[in-house]
Protein backbone atom coordinates (compact mmCIF):
# COMPACT_ATOMS: atom_id res chain seq x y z
CA UNK A 1 0.00 0.00 0.00
CA UNK A 2 1.22 3.49 -0.87
CA UNK A 3 2.19 5.74 2.04
CA UNK A 4 -0.67 8.29 2.47
CA UNK A 5 1.78 11.16 3.09
CA UNK A 6 3.55 10.42 -0.20
CA UNK A 7 0.18 10.45 -1.98
CA UNK A 8 -0.76 13.79 -0.34
CA UNK A 9 2.58 15.29 -1.41
CA UNK A 10 1.96 14.24 -5.00
CA UNK A 11 -1.63 15.54 -4.94
CA UNK A 12 -0.41 18.90 -3.60
CA UNK A 13 1.05 19.47 -7.05
CA UNK A 14 -2.37 18.98 -8.63
CA UNK A 15 -4.13 22.31 -9.15
CA UNK A 16 -7.76 22.25 -8.04
CA UNK A 17 -10.51 24.84 -8.28
CA UNK A 18 -11.57 25.98 -4.81
CA UNK A 19 -15.26 25.47 -4.06
CA UNK A 20 -17.56 25.47 -1.07
CA UNK A 21 -19.99 22.57 -1.01
CA UNK A 22 -23.06 23.36 1.09
CA UNK A 23 -26.27 21.79 2.29
CA UNK A 24 -29.14 22.48 4.67
CA UNK A 25 -31.44 20.16 6.56
CA UNK A 26 -33.91 20.64 9.43
CA UNK A 27 -32.68 24.16 10.18
CA UNK A 28 -28.98 23.20 10.14
CA UNK A 29 -26.50 24.41 7.51
CA UNK A 30 -23.15 22.92 6.57
CA UNK A 31 -20.44 24.17 4.25
CA UNK A 32 -16.99 22.77 3.48
CA UNK A 33 -14.16 24.12 1.31
CA UNK A 34 -13.11 21.48 -1.23
CA UNK A 35 -11.10 21.03 -4.41
CA UNK A 36 -12.35 17.50 -5.15
CA UNK A 37 -15.22 18.28 -7.53
CA UNK A 38 -15.88 17.93 -11.24
CA UNK A 39 -18.46 17.63 -13.98
CA UNK A 40 -19.90 14.16 -14.55
CA UNK A 41 -22.34 14.77 -17.41
CA UNK A 42 -24.08 17.58 -19.29
CA UNK A 43 -27.20 15.60 -20.21
CA UNK A 44 -28.52 15.29 -17.64
CA UNK A 45 -26.34 17.90 -15.94
CA UNK A 46 -24.48 16.21 -13.07
CA UNK A 47 -21.53 17.05 -10.84
CA UNK A 48 -19.43 15.15 -8.33
CA UNK A 49 -18.12 16.46 -5.00
CA UNK A 50 -16.12 14.74 -2.27
CA UNK A 51 -16.09 15.48 1.47
CA UNK A 52 -14.30 13.80 4.37
CA UNK A 53 -16.37 10.87 5.65
CA UNK A 54 -14.64 10.81 9.04
CA UNK A 55 -16.05 14.20 10.06
CA UNK A 56 -19.41 13.48 11.76
CA UNK A 57 -20.69 16.94 10.77
CA UNK A 58 -20.60 15.83 7.12
CA UNK A 59 -23.34 13.23 7.72
CA UNK A 60 -25.84 16.02 7.02
CA UNK A 61 -25.04 15.69 3.29
CA UNK A 62 -26.58 12.20 3.24
CA UNK A 63 -29.63 13.28 5.30
CA UNK A 64 -30.43 16.42 3.30
CA UNK A 65 -30.73 14.96 -0.19
CA UNK A 66 -29.20 18.10 -1.70
CA UNK A 67 -26.01 20.07 -2.04
CA UNK A 68 -24.72 23.15 -3.82
CA UNK A 69 -21.30 23.46 -5.38
CA UNK A 70 -20.17 27.11 -5.14
CA UNK A 71 -17.15 27.98 -7.32
CA UNK A 72 -14.98 30.67 -5.71
CA UNK A 73 -13.20 33.61 -7.27
CA UNK A 74 -9.80 34.97 -6.27
CA UNK A 75 -11.51 37.66 -4.19
CA UNK A 76 -13.16 35.02 -1.96
CA UNK A 77 -10.10 33.67 -0.12
CA UNK A 78 -11.60 34.72 3.23
CA UNK A 79 -14.66 32.53 2.56
CA UNK A 80 -12.44 29.64 1.48
CA UNK A 81 -10.50 29.90 4.73
CA UNK A 82 -13.65 30.25 6.87
CA UNK A 83 -15.21 27.09 5.45
CA UNK A 84 -11.93 25.14 5.41
CA UNK A 85 -12.04 24.33 9.12
CA UNK A 86 -8.73 26.07 9.79
CA UNK A 87 -10.49 27.99 12.55
CA UNK A 88 -12.59 25.37 14.37
CA UNK A 89 -13.97 28.07 16.70
CA UNK A 90 -16.08 29.49 13.85
CA UNK A 91 -19.66 28.23 14.01
CA UNK A 92 -21.69 27.43 10.91
CA UNK A 93 -23.73 30.57 11.60
CA UNK A 94 -20.57 32.71 11.64
CA UNK A 95 -19.27 31.14 8.45
CA UNK A 96 -22.53 31.66 6.57
CA UNK A 97 -22.79 35.25 7.83
CA UNK A 98 -19.63 36.04 5.82
CA UNK A 99 -21.29 35.48 2.45
CA UNK A 100 -24.39 36.54 0.60
CA UNK A 101 -26.49 33.38 0.29
CA UNK A 102 -29.71 32.44 -1.48
CA UNK A 103 -31.73 29.34 -2.29
CA UNK A 104 -32.53 28.26 -5.83
CA UNK A 105 -34.38 24.93 -6.14
CA UNK A 106 -33.27 22.34 -3.57
CA UNK A 107 -32.88 24.47 -0.44
CA UNK A 108 -29.07 24.14 -0.33
CA UNK A 109 -27.32 27.47 0.36
CA UNK A 110 -26.05 29.04 -2.88
CA UNK A 111 -23.45 31.81 -2.80
CA UNK A 112 -24.88 34.72 -4.80
CA UNK A 113 -21.50 35.98 -5.99
CA UNK A 114 -19.88 32.61 -6.74
CA UNK A 115 -18.31 32.49 -10.20
CA UNK A 116 -20.80 29.71 -10.81
CA UNK A 117 -23.01 27.74 -8.44
CA UNK A 118 -24.65 24.39 -9.07
CA UNK A 119 -27.73 23.56 -6.99
CA UNK A 120 -28.04 19.77 -6.89
CA UNK A 121 -30.36 16.97 -5.92
CA UNK A 122 -28.24 14.21 -4.41
CA UNK A 123 -28.68 11.12 -6.59
CA UNK A 124 -25.88 8.94 -5.24
CA UNK A 125 -23.55 8.92 -2.25
CA UNK A 126 -20.83 6.34 -1.83
CA UNK A 127 -18.23 6.14 0.90
CA UNK A 128 -14.85 5.40 -0.66
CA UNK A 129 -12.07 4.95 1.91
CA UNK A 130 -11.75 8.32 3.70
CA UNK A 131 -14.31 10.29 1.67
CA UNK A 132 -17.95 10.48 0.68
CA UNK A 133 -18.36 10.79 -3.07
CA UNK A 134 -21.57 12.67 -3.83
CA UNK A 135 -23.12 12.78 -7.27
CA UNK A 136 -25.78 15.38 -7.83
CA UNK A 137 -28.18 16.20 -10.62
CA UNK A 138 -27.96 19.93 -11.26
CA UNK A 139 -31.42 21.44 -10.75
CA UNK A 140 -30.39 25.09 -10.99
CA UNK A 141 -27.37 27.29 -11.67
CA UNK A 142 -26.44 30.86 -10.86
CA UNK A 143 -23.60 33.12 -11.94
CA UNK A 144 -21.78 35.92 -10.15
CA UNK A 145 -19.66 38.50 -11.89
CA UNK A 146 -16.84 37.07 -14.02
CA UNK A 147 -13.46 37.11 -12.31
CA UNK A 148 -10.25 35.26 -11.69
CA UNK A 149 -10.65 31.68 -10.49
CA UNK A 150 -9.35 30.67 -7.06
CA UNK A 151 -7.12 27.58 -7.26
CA UNK A 152 -5.26 25.53 -4.65
CA UNK A 153 -1.85 24.10 -5.49
CA UNK A 154 1.37 23.37 -3.56
CA UNK A 155 -0.64 23.82 -0.34
CA UNK A 156 -1.48 27.43 -1.15
CA UNK A 157 -3.97 29.58 -3.05
CA UNK A 158 -3.30 30.64 -6.64
CA UNK A 159 -5.33 32.53 -9.20
CA UNK A 160 -5.99 32.09 -12.87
Amino acid sequence: MLDPSLYRDAMSRYAGHVQIVTTAHAGEKRGVTITAACSVSDNPAMVLACVNASNPKNAIFSRSGNFALNTLSASQIDLANAFSGRDPALTAEQRFSMGNWQELVTGAPVLKDALAAFDCRLVELKVMATHMVMIGEVMGVSFGEPGEALLYMDRGYRTL
